[in-house]
């Protein structure tokens, strides 16, 4: 089983912005240690609590720090880019880095309509989405009307972010596909892909997993239960059971700590056998946020021996 890593630069509060971009590259560089297989990078534009908002360019940085883990993006948004522009970033992260480089596509819009406005961003319907991932493959294929440079020597591995539509597309087009959420638990949905995708089939599973203490997982939950009730998503604050005080916030915190796999080894290996057993998964990607940088950094290292990651 493949052990990858999600990270979305999670800003954290009394740091500056840029104390979370400088983590990530330092958490991959840990990562790669580790022998986790991939570590990806998030897009998200005008989010206070996430710093990430240029994947190409973080992605830059981490392959300049490391050498030998697979630097991707856990996605790059089409609907904000022109498809031309994503396929000379990446064949230009691919000339610097070759053989490292992994193209995570998503469709998620901006997560305010101010962000949306701001961002000019294109059509996200089924349709819109599909040509504009019809037009980027054919520029990295070589197949388009110009030629993206530099042009590429080796195919980048493309992945589609998918829920539930969007896994159906990954299974027409024989896309690998990285799911996480309510599609966990929709089996035809999955072994549509399958079939679908055939030989070409490739199941990374998302998951938010945290080794240790599971007051750990508050801070995340809470900023989830702040989005929810106040519309902006914070930084990460230290775990504080009591803060969530209306009903909704603590329903918004107990979802979000039910779906997250958190504990001792023993309770997270046992969850992530179901999770893998139910879903079939070809690899696993993992993400997890916490206030307490170095309880993150514990736990990243026992998962990764939990699951004998490099092996």
């Amino acid at each position: 089983m493949r052990l990858s890593m999600l990270d979305r630069s999670r800003t954290r509060a009394g740091e500056p912005d840029a104390a979370a971009v400088r983590g990530t590259v330092a958490r991959a560089v840990r990562a790669e240690q580790l022998g986790y297989h991939r570590f990806w990078v998030a897009e998200h534009h005008a989010v206070p609590g996430i710093a990430s908002g240029s994947p190409p360019v973080l992605m830059a940085a981490v392959g300049a720090a490391t050498s030998r883990i697979r630097v991707g993006s856990g996605g790059i948004m089409l609907p904000n880019h022109q498809p031309l522009v994503v396929a000379e970033q990446v064949a230009l992260l691919e000339a610097l880095h070759p053989g490292r480089i992994d193209l995570g596509i998503g469709r998620s819009p901006g997560f305010t309509e101010p962000v949306r406005r701001a961002l000019r961003a294109g059509g996200a319907g089924d349709a819109e989405f599909r040509a504009a991932l019809d037009e980027l493959r054919s520029f990295l294929d070589g197949s388009g009307p110009v030629t993206a440079r530099p042009r590429l020597e080796h195919a980048v591995p493309l992945f589609l972010l998918a829920t539930g539509a969007g896994l159906r597309l990954a299974g027409d087009l024989g896309l690998p596909a990285v799911v996480g959420g309510p599609v966990l638990d929709d089996p035809a949905a999955l072994a549509y892909y399958r079939e679908r995708a055939g030989d070409a089939a490739h199941l990374v599973v998302s998951a938010d997993v945290l080794v240790g203490d599971p007051q750990l997982a508050l801070s995340e939950a809470w900023a989830h239960a702040a989005a929810r009730t106040t519309g902006e998503f914070p930084p990460l604050e230290p775990p504080d059971p009591h803060r969530a005080t209306t009903r909704r916030q603590r329903e918004t915190v107990d979802r979000a700590l039910a779906n997250a796999i958190v504990g001792d080894e023993d309770t997270v290996a046992e969850r992530l056998d179901d999770l893998v057993a139910r879903t079939r998964a070809d690899e696993l990607l993992v993400f997890s946020s916490t206030h307490d940088r170095d309880a993150q950094a514990d736990s990243d290292a026992a998962l990764a021996r939990l699951l004998g990651a490099g092996r």
